[in-house]
């Protein structure tokens, strides 16, 4: 039987830092970030069903969503300013990330190959859902600039302001509705929410 090391190098998410050019009163690493985008996608693909007729498969959703940032293991995490600076080097992080993924799936058994494919480059049917992970995952940035300012943290201002005015430019109801009913509660406090 031949030695796979997917899932060794799939835990090693924890050690890679998130925000790496900012300075952060509580450091992110990619797997905490992973679960959050994850709950947060799936919590948005119900509302959206249950509130506003769609049909995007909760759990699906947050399976994309815990393998969203995988590829981070051998790339690590890519700041915003610098990921999109300008569209060549955009273009050839995406290169990075797809060769990344690929060695990812090649650490699976053969068998295996096809069950994570999926989850690490998109498939048309995944369409929707995949939107559902990209708004959660700009929600959960939006949570960490709010949790850095509540620290007394100002370093987190810009990105603050920037991503609540992408978030507000998003037309889905059922974002907008997490936008109200659930991101007040991340600014109170323990004693605040109890």
């Amino acid at each position: 039987m031949v030695t796979s090391h997917f899932f060794a190098y799939l835990a090693r998410m924890k050690f890679i830092q998130r925000w790496g050019l900012m300075r952060n009163t509580r450091p992110e690493n990619t797997q905490e970030h992973s679960l959050q985008v994850a709950m947060i996608a799936h919590g948005l693909a119900v509302i959206g069903n249950r509130r506003y007729g769609g049909n995007v498969d909760p759990d699906r959703t947050a399976l994309l969503a815990v393998f969203h940032d995988a590829e981070e293991v051998i790339t690590g995490d890519v700041p915003t300013p610098i990921k999109y600076f300008n569209p060549s080097i955009k273009e050839a992080l995406f290169d990075i990330e797809t060769v990344a993924r690929k060695r990812l799936l090649a650490m699976l058994p053969e068998e295996l190959r096809e069950d994570y494919n999926d989850l690490f480059f998109h498939q048309e049917r995944d369409e929707a859902a995949w939107r559902v992970v990209k708004q959660a995952d700009k929600i959960c940035a939006y949570l960490k600039c709010l949790e850095e300012a509540k620290a007394g943290n100002e370093e987190f201002q810009k990105a603050e302001q920037s991503i609540l005015k992408e978030l507000q430019q998003d037309p889905d109801p059922a974002l907008r509705y997490f936008l109200e009913t659930f991101v007040p509660s991340f600014r109170l406090t323990l004693d605040e929410l109890n």
